[in-house]
């Protein structure tokens, strides 16, 4: 087997478990909540406390990871004599990735005999989780560290993004939407439906008047782009709405025979930006 870990953030939703088995390593971003000092790293917090949190009233700030730990978590892996892939949250949303290219490059100067490739999966949630499962797959192949960086940049626009929140205030906070489309988004009972764009960033595509309407057309977007409509992966994640997450399946599964792979959590420093409420639809599509 080639002697490089795969390495990644906890942007992608995974849960620490899961990417333990993959043999994959990873940083938590971090989060707080307006008017405390503590900081709590992603999965510090039970994501339901997060949630019910939010509920409330609750206001999470999010932090992306700093290069300086990036430096400190990659250089315990050169010194075993081992390469890195590190298959970063998108850069159109965070700037997390940018801060593992600044560590891999200082740490390559320290460590010329070893290699550390940096992609920008232009990815998020498990939609990244995806695209991480998929590299593990061609590493486990017996792929080179440089085979799976070019596959997973070859293959990072096929990963569709379909999701819809539950609640329009918190895409208004990040500046998502307008203040007056949220309130009037709010009256009428207005979902979006959104997705990532081939910049790795959050666009408003439609809106539909209702939260199953906004089920079928996530439903309706996997019919319309799916490379493999009846066998290909496929991923969901949710903010504390696991009805709305069987209601998908069952969507998924009656049109066109899909089952689920993984059904994870919106993670804390994700749900911070999307809350409560989220729903996201992660495949392998003809294109985003």
């Amino acid at each position: 087997m080639s002697n490089y870990i795969i390495f990644t953030d906890s942007a992608c939703d995974i849960k620490a478990p899961t990417l333990a088995e993959w043999g994959v390593q990873y940083m938590n971003l971090s989060f707080r909540f307006d008017g405390e000092d503590k900081e709590y790293s992603n999965d510090e917090m039970d994501i339901t406390e997060f949630y019910e949190r939010m509920r409330a009233g609750g206001i999470a700030k999010t932090s992306a990871i700093n290069p300086q730990a990036f430096s400190a978590a990659f250089e315990e892996i050169l010194k075993q004599g081992k390469d890195i892939l590190y298959l970063g949250f998108s850069s159109g949303l965070s700037t997390t990735y940018n801060s593992a290219k600044i560590a891999a490059d200082e740490l390559l100067e320290k460590y010329p005999d070893r290699k550390i490739l940096t992609v920008d999966t232009l990815c998020a949630s498990a939609g990244q989780g995806l695209l991480v499962y998929f590299a593990v797959q061609k590493k486990n192949s017996g792929a080179t560290i440089e085979e799976v960086a070019q596959f997973v940049e070859d293959t990072r626009l096929n990963i569709c993004h379909w999701f819809s929140v539950d609640d329009l205030v918190y895409l208004k906070r990040g500046g998502r939407i307008s203040p007056a489309l949220a309130f009037v988004g709010g009256l009428l009972g207005i979902k979006p439906v959104l997705h990532v764009d081939d910049e790795g960033k959050l666009v408003s595509v439609s809106k539909v008047r209702g939260r199953k309407s906004a089920l079928s057309a996530i439903a309706d977007q996997f019919g319309e782009l799916a490379q493999n409509k009846s066998g290909g992966t496929v991923y969901i994640s949710h903010g504390d709405c696991l009805n709305d997450v069987k209601i998908l399946e069952e969507m998924l599964n009656t049109r066109y025979g899909v089952k689920v792979d993984i059904i994870t959590d919106v993670g804390t420093v994700i749900g911070a930006h999307s809350g409560p409420g989220t729903i996201a639809l992660f495949f392998v599509g003809k294109n985003r």
